[in-house]
């Protein structure tokens, strides 16, 4: 079967069965939506836009070129792709020498990359996040007609595979953020039954001795309870944290 016959989606599935990682799969689709866009024998770059927790990042790349100009939007915190991603609209530049919609700063800094069209289509991500396809051409006018045509049927299309990716990406950083708690929990949780033993005392004036020697010493909990616990497993210092108002044994 020939790239030709197999279908969009078809092939950007295939793109996440063949990438070892979130990364890789993402630089693979930024090229591929570059080469679909354009057409055969001819290119742009691309570069994809994700909102999420108020941050905009440039998750997969065509090229380092495209990357760097989607990066000029997230400095000066406005441009094409962060409007069409924010609006879920499409946005099109035609010429940047002749835009001024977002100031002049803008166009002259993607224009200085020898750049003068930009197109962005959103994702459709369904609540996921929200996401931009970025394209760009040192033609004026590259993405009239049936190139823009082409590049909204095309974001139709792969919308479903990029949501499934950001969602995995989304459970895998989830996961990773679980872990972390989870073995931040335990240092603490070992912490304040050493403070039990070593005071003689409950659990709740255990966790009040651990805060107070946190926050009188503007430590964090996790390392203050992490320190307690490697010196009690048998280095040849070890930190006593006596409840307030009893005298440390001699």
């Amino acid at each position: 079967m020939t790239t030709d016959s197999i279908s969009t989606v078809d092939q950007v599935q295939n793109l996440i069965l063949d990438s070892a990682d979130f990364e890789e799969f993402l630089n693979e689709l930024a090229r591929f939506s570059a080469h679909q866009v354009a057409g055969e024998g001819d290119d742009a770059l691309c570069g994809i836009t994700l909102l999420r927790d108020r941050k905009a990042a440039t998750i997969g790349w065509s090229s380092e070129s495209a990357r760097e100009v989607d990066e000029i939007q997230y400095r000066l915190a406005q441009g094409p792709c962060l409007t069409a991603a924010q609006e879920e609209r499409e946005v099109y530049v035609p010429d940047l020498f002749e835009e001024d919609r977002w100031g002049p700063d803008y166009a002259n800094a993607v224009a200085s990359h020898g750049l003068r069209s930009v197109l962005s289509v959103p994702f459709h991500l369904q609540g996921e996040a929200q996401a931009a396809l970025n394209l760009y051409s040192d033609v004026p006018r590259k993405f009239d007609g049936d190139v823009a045509a082409r590049a909204r049927d095309y974001t139709r299309q792969i919308s479903q595979a990029l949501r499934m990716a950001v969602r995995f990406s989304l459970h895998t950083d989830s996961a990773t953020n679980l872990r972390a708690t989870l073995e931040s929990r335990t240092v603490i949780d070992m912490a304040i039954g050493i403070v039990m033993a070593q005071n003689r005392c409950d659990q709740q004036t255990a966790v009040r001795i651990l805060t107070d020697a946190s926050s009188n010493g503007n430590v964090k909990l996790r390392d203050i309870a992490t320190s307690l616990v490697q010196s009690v497993g048998g280095t040849d210092t070890r930190t006593h944290y006596e409840e307030p108002g009893r005298r440390q044994a001699g």
